[in-house]
């Protein structure tokens, strides 16, 4: 019954709005589970659908563990669907508008201590891996990748004069991003290894042993494989280096737009959970800022 509608609508996603194959699937996901509740409960056909099951398939989600942040996620993935179906007179109202997620205590992110991190870039080894990892390492701290942005480099998105990466994220939205002297130095390393494994039609920057652009499940394997072997006592993946990243930056700079413009959030408020300096550190930003505390000369 909703087969149809819902096979043009992630076609619609894929073509005119280009979204990654991962946002797909989540849409994907958290539509087919809603359409699996609505039939659950006889529900047959697109305008017979309203607000009150939307808020109990939410609060169902809920009792089941679901966090706030994913059921928020669906909620939106429903809102979509059913503002395009709108426009094409499939139902007369959008019944997830004013819909809800409950809330959720919103975690800091996990962060690895730069010590940490100075310890997990020394990699002294020529095997072409170990050199190809030491430059994925690199960009994802160096740069705050995301994983995805970090697959789908290609060659012709470096640009070694003026030493930025063309990266192209959430949304298919291209930012630039600068690249320091030690991505550099891993980079050009890993070039010059490179070609044991791709001929020149390759364009990714990070292939497999195949010679096929590098998925991300070996990227985290070959992370947590370095972190152990460094003696790292936790869990390191792709996600904790731009989380790093960020924290990094902002306790250094203090500018949070620009850590914004580096990450490509959408919405400052993404980028205010990386805002978590201790208090020492806010001490001496009110010590030194604020009338009231200046000391009389």
């Amino acid at each position: 019954m909703f087969d149809t509608e819902l096979q043009d609508f992630f076609q619609y996603l894929r073509s005119e709005k280009r979204y990654s194959e991962h946002t797909l699937t989540n849409y994907q996901r958290d539509i087919r589970g809603f359409i699996r509740f609505c039939q659950t409960i006889e529900v047959t056909g697109w305008d017979a659908i309203d607000s009150q099951h939307v808020r109990n398939y939410a609060a169902q989600t809920h009792r089941k563990g679901l966090s706030g942040k994913s059921i928020q996620r669906m909620l939106s993935s429903l809102r979509s669907l059913f503002k395009y179906l709108l426009r094409y007179q499939k139902i007369k109202t959008n019944p997830a508008v004013g819909v809800s997620a409950p809330k959720s205590l919103r975690k800091l992110p996990e962060v690895l201590r730069a010590d940490d991190l100075n310890h997990l870039l020394t990699l002294n080894e020529n095997d072409p891996l170990a050199v190809r990892d030491m430059a994925i390492m690199e960009l994802l701290y160096g740069c705050g990748l995301r994983l995805s942005e970090l697959i789908d480099l290609n060659i012709n998105q470096i640009d070694w004069q003026g030493l930025t990466l063309n990266v192209t994220g959430k949304g298919r939205k291209q930012r630039i991003v600068p690249f320091g002297e030690k991505a550099v130095r891993a980079l050009r390393k890993w070039f010059g290894k490179r070609s044991l494994f791709v001929g020149e039609n390759q364009q990714a920057v990070f292939v497999s042993q195949r010679g096929t652009r590098i998925s991300p499940a070996s990227v985290q394997q070959r992370l947590k494989k370095w972190a152990k072997e460094k003696g790292l006592d936790r869990r390191v993946y792709p996600h904790l280096m731009r989380h790093s990243f960020a924290s990094h930056i902002l306790e250094s700079s203090q500018d949070l737009r620009a850590v914004q413009e580096l990450l490509g959030h959408a919405n400052l408020t993404t980028t205010q959970i990386y805002t978590h300096v201790d208090f020492q550190q806010l001490a001496k930003v009110y010590d030194a800022a604020h009338p009231r505390a200046k000391k009389k000369s």
